[in-house]
């Protein structure tokens, strides 16, 4: 089998060679799934929720140990890292509760009794992207396998070695052979089988928006089930009436964390005119006391860039502007990029309607709250975003207004795992995570009984 080289971000070294599978291996790998699919969709409830239940234990004694993995491949911070790996934990035991809640209906008809039933599809394919290997695995095959699917995973080709593990951790926990498959390669040829091969039932994306629509038109072509979650350019909503100083100093965590490369990203940050100077103010303080450092140690509050490619990216969109505010990053080797504000003129800025997905951010004044709904949907995107404001009607007012399916008021959480997760627009179709996750991977039967 071929093999490709993964590099560091960290220091740009070479770490691992991993298989990169063929065509015809991935096939094989389909196969495998489908021959496990009627032997796993037959396991009692209560047996598929217990073996969940191992696979997370075990993943819970290996917490550290792919964290450690996650920071050299990926660059996320160690602290940030031991979260994600503790989500897959979380993911899994929260969803071995589903295969005894598979609920079906009884629905009242004349003339007899019906009935419907929630069967799952057969083998589901999760495509995961860079920039969070970890968590964004464990919302597909988590929910997929709870629901009685078989799972075949593609990680990023930048980042499977978490992947790659949690498929041998699944096997040391008891799930049979062929139930959760991982196959690293690249996505013109894994990801591509998962699209075309017709055992393949759904297709769970995470990525660009771009990728995305090149996958949905491929499985229209077999009417096969998709998920996508694309793209954002989120906005981080501030009224004068907010706590200023609070909202300035957590907007750069809601924009620099996984040094920008977060689909959920709030990188359009709107300021009410009257608080636009004082929150400027405190924005950089808190910019310039971020510590950009080595991701493995403790402190660490923003790593590197994925690859130099993605440094090149991201630096494309700073030629000719003048930042208002730069943080600081270390010298050396590896990816490193500082955390930038740029102040915005313009909604026809590149900077301000382009996904950039790295550590930076555009601020922009508005008047009223009217300006500030119109500014944040101005935008092919709708994935996220926040509002800051102290007066709790307008809080509700403007998140019922803004078009993007996760908001937070004062706060810029956007995701948890029994809460679901998608978005309005280019970001996405469907939904990930939440109590009702497990039923998008299965299909409803209906049973009408003649009396």
């Amino acid at each position: 089998m071929a093999s490709s080289t993964v590099i560091s971000p960290v220091d740009g070294q070479p770490i691992a060679e991993v298989p990169s599978a063929s065509a015809d291996q991935a096939d094989e790998a389909i196969d495998r799934a489908h021959d496990a699919f009627p032997a796993w969709k037959a396991v009692a409830p209560g047996d598929r929720a217990r073996l969940l239940r191992r696979f997370a234990a075990v993943v819970d004694e290996h917490i550290e140990e792919l964290a450690q993995l996650e920071v050299r491949n990926s660059g996320h911070t160690i602290g940030n890292a031991r979260w994600e790996a503790g989500n897959v934990r979380d993911c899994l035991n929260y969803y071995s509760a589903a295969p005894e809640r598979l609920f079906g209906r009884q629905i009242p008809v004349s003339g007899g009794t019906n009935v419907t039933f929630l069967e799952p599809l057969g083998v589901v394919s999760v495509i995961v992207p860079w920039n969070f290997p970890m968590p964004i695995a464990g919302w597909g095959f988590a929910p997929a396998l709870a629901a009685g699917n078989t799972v075949v995973l593609k990680p990023a080709e930048l980042t499977p070695l978490t992947a790659i593990r949690l498929g041998e951790l699944a096997l040391e926990a008891g799930l049979p052979e062929g139930v959760f498959t991982v196959i690293s390669g690249k996505g013109s040829v894994v990801g591509q089988r998962f699209v075309e091969n017709p055992l393949v039932r759904k297709v769970t994306f995470t990525g660009s928006t771009e990728v995305g629509k090149q996958i949905m038109a491929g499985c229209a072509a077999q009417v096969k089930r998709v998920t996508l979650e694309l793209g954002g350019k989120s906005a981080n909503i501030v009224f004068a009436d907010a706590d200023i100083e609070q909202a300035a100093a957590t907007a750069p965590y809601a924009v620099f964390d996984n040094a920008g490369q977060d689909c959920c990203a709030r990188s359009r940050i709107l300021v009410e005119r009257s608080a636009y100077d004082q929150f400027l103010s405190g924005l950089d303080a808190s910019v310039r006391a971020l510590r950009v450092e080595d991701p493995a140690q403790e402190g660490s509050e923003m790593g590197p860039l994925i690859s130099a490619g993605q440094r090149a990216t991201v630096a494309g969109f700073l030629d000719g502007v003048s930042p208002a505010i730069t943080g600081t990053s270390p010298d050396g080797p590896g990816f490193w990029m500082a955390p930038t504000v740029v102040e915005s003129t313009s909604t026809a800025e590149r900077i301000w309607r382009e996904e950039i997905f790295g550590p930076v951010v555009a601020v922009m004044p508005f008047d009223d709250e009217d300006e500030a709904i119109a500014l944040a949907n101005d935008s092919e995107y709708g994935l996220s975003g926040s509002i800051y404001t102290s007066d709790l009607g307008r809080g509700l007012r403007v998140a019922r207004e803004v078009e993007a399916g996760n908001l937070s008021v004062n706060s810029h959480s956007s995701v948890r795992y029994w809460t679901p997760f998608g978005g309005y627009k280019q970001s996405g179709l469907g939904r990930e995570l939440g109590p009702d996750a497990p039923d998008a991977f299965t299909e409803v039967k209906n049973v009408f009984f003649a009396h």
